[in-house]
């Protein structure tokens, strides 16, 4: 499963900061996974809960964004949001996009305390 990896990731992302800042526990954590980013939400969720026992993650409130992603449209030279990148551009109907955002997956926020 390609979201385990990414929870991992993630994991390894929140424990760095736990050390580099010197906390225990982590909250709340906000992610944000484009429209283009290739996550399946509800399988990144299941991820880190498995993960989560016995680290810094376990009992934290994880919130996942899915903002809209941004294209620049060759036929109509705008830049437009597109959900998936097989979508028309929603001003011309032409299908000549490129992606130029949406295709990340970010650590936007994490709320924390040093209390076990």
């Amino acid at each position: 499963m390609h979201e385990m990896s990414l929870a991992g990731g993630i994991l390894r992302v929140v424990k760095q900061a736990a050390a580099r800042e010197h906390f225990r526990r982590v909250k709340s954590l906000r992610l944000e996974a484009g429209a283009l980013a290739g996550v399946e939400v509800r399988a990144l969720r299941s991820a880190l809960e498995a993960i989560a026992p016995g680290t810094c993650l376990e009992g934290a409130t994880v919130d996942i964004d899915e903002p809209p992603a941004s294209a620049w449209c060759l036929g109509c030279n705008s830049s437009v949001s597109i959900r998936e990148r097989t979508q028309a551009c929603p001003r011309c109907r032409g299908y000549r996009l490129q992606p130029t955002g949406g295709t990340e997956l970010l650590v936007v926020e994490m709320i924390v305390h040093n209390d076990d």
